[in-house]
């Protein structure tokens, strides 16, 4: 069984949904500790959300140095999948695993409702499992959601198609581009604002869309053995 890591920081209110995610995929999640080192052995790792360390200096910046994050980093950089889920992708942004940074949204309101997204490319273990193209509803829920990075990165990122889901139907929070997520030059490192833990079960979430993200995840890991 696919074995993958969870993190949880003080502050951090997710990490059980995204365990239950990972269970519901078929994996087995693994509980990681913010002030630890080890990743278990780990084929992977989620960053979940919440409102690490409180949200202190900026959202995600001192989670970025915790030493769990250190590991995270190095594995990261040798190939490991790792997902960042709204703060998650916060503290992804500020441990410099991918580019760019969340900012207060537009409006300067907490926002919270169901949300489509399109996905832009399946090059990523998280998303392989769909189609260009496809869309998908999951909540969204942040006030520090709003995407921005300068005119360079931008560019960047929309030349190596590393824009990996995009805000469709309305832009939540004021991101540029209606950009919901982004992934690392490898496309390894995924981090997206919405939560798809939240969305793995029609009974209880707005749709099972996010449940394709973790199915996505295994099938990858599989692939490789």
């Amino acid at each position: 069984m696919t074995r993958v890591g969870v993190i949880t920081f003080p502050g951090t209110l997710d990490d059980g949904d995204a365990a239950r995610a990972v269970r519901r995929a078929g994996g087995e999640p693994v509980a990681l500790w913010h002030a630890d080192s080890d990743l278990q052995g780990v084929a992977a790792v989620i960053v979940p959300g919440g409102f690490s360390y409180g949200d202190y200096l900026r959202a995600g910046a001192i989670a970025s140095m915790a030493p769990i994050m250190q590991s995270v980093i190095d594995a990261a950089r040798v190939g490991m999948p790792v997902l960042g889920i709204c703060n998650g992708f916060q503290i992804l942004c500020e441990a410099g695993l991918l580019p760019g940074a969340l900012l207060r949204n537009a409006g300067l309101h907490f926002v919270c409702r169901d949300q489509r997204l399109r996905i832009e490319t399946t090059a990523t273990p998280w998303t392989r499992d769909f189609s260009v193209g496809d869309e998908i509803v999951v909540p969204v829920k942040n006030i520090d959601g709003r995407y921005h990075a300068d005119a360079a990165t931008l560019q960047r990122l929309e030349a190596e198609n590393r824009v990996v889901f995009r805000y469709a139907g309305g832009n939540p929070n004021g991101s540029l581009n209606d950009i919901a997520g982004v992934c690392s030059e490898d496309g390894r490192v995924v981090g997206l604002m919405p939560h798809p833990e939240h969305a793995i079960d029609a009974l209880t979430g707005p749709s099972d869309d996010g449940l394709g993200m973790f199915l996505s995840l295994l099938d990858t890991v599989l692939a490789t053995v």
